[in-house]
């Protein structure tokens, strides 16, 4: 990948752009609580060429949401569950609308 792909990248949520110590550094963490959220299969780096951990945008806003919740006292494997639980519900929200929404454009006359 060039500089000029990487530049093009940086929009990108999914793109691992920061590594580990930045990460930790945005959120005002240690990089063991980013460890820590990988053992928990909360979030899963990609890894560099060197083997350094590299974290998307995506991922850092899933690690402030478990920080959040430690914050609150939460212990770390519960706060882990927790978002895991509130993704899958989100998407499960997100599939039922999907399908109310063919199922009205499929028969409008029972839509009202």
């Amino acid at each position: 990948m060039t500089a000029d792909d990487s530049y093009g990248r940086l929009d990108d949520d999914d793109y691992p752009a920061y590594t580990m110590g930045r990460a930790a550094e945005m959120l005002g963490t240690t990089q063991g609580f980013l460890r820590a959220l990988g053992e928990a299969r909360l979030i899963t780096p990609l890894r560099s060429a060197g083997g350094h951990r590299r974290y998307s945008r995506y991922q850092l806003r899933i690690a402030a949401r478990a920080r959040e919740l430690v914050d609150q006292g939460t212990p770390i494997e519960a706060a882990c569950r927790i978002i895991i639980l509130e993704d899958q519900l989100e998407e499960a929200q997100r599939i039922n609308a999907e399908h109310r929404h063919a199922a009205e454009s499929a028969n409008p006359t029972n839509a009202a």
